[in-house]
């Protein structure tokens, strides 16, 4: 699992994920227009790396317990190039996350993830911070 955070998700290395995960390996948490498998994690990765060249990740926790590794994690970047349809903002973020992925054979078989998406977007100055709504509500 942490070659996985260290080579793959910050370093940006899609040639390891096929090292990394089983040719079954299947991501429930893909989004809807990416395929839930290696070549998807490979369309995210570039995604990520071209959106937020400067990312890395900190391991806050990592737990295991039989086949399933879970960590808890923190994403860091600056915005410099389109994400997801938004413009580059300039903006750094940092967003937590939790993975869980199930080993089979030394190699990731499935995996599963949480983001607070939510702080993401606000960060980005998509969504407004709570404070920021009420002076944009009409009263």
């Amino acid at each position: 699992m942490c070659r996985f955070v260290d080579d793959v998700q910050s370093a940006g290395n899609t040639d390891a994920i096929d090292e990394i995960c089983s040719p079954e390996f299947v991501n429930h948490s893909a989004p809807p227009v990416v395929p839930s498998n290696c070549e998807g994690v490979k369309q995210l990765t570039a995604m990520f790396r071209q959106a937020f060249p400067d990312s890395y990740f900190i391991v806050e926790d990592m737990i295991a317990q039989g086949e399933k590794v879970a960590t808890r994690k923190t994403f860091h970047g600056t915005h410099q190039s389109e994400f997801m349809g938004i413009p580059p903002t300039g903006q750094q973020v940092s967003v937590g996350l939790i993975d869980i992925v199930r080993i089979a054979d030394g190699r990731v078989v499935e995996h599963w993830s949480m983001a607070d998406n939510l702080s993401k977007m606000q960060q980005l100055g998509i969504l407004p911070l709570p404070g920021d709504m009420e002076e944009a509500s009409p009263t």
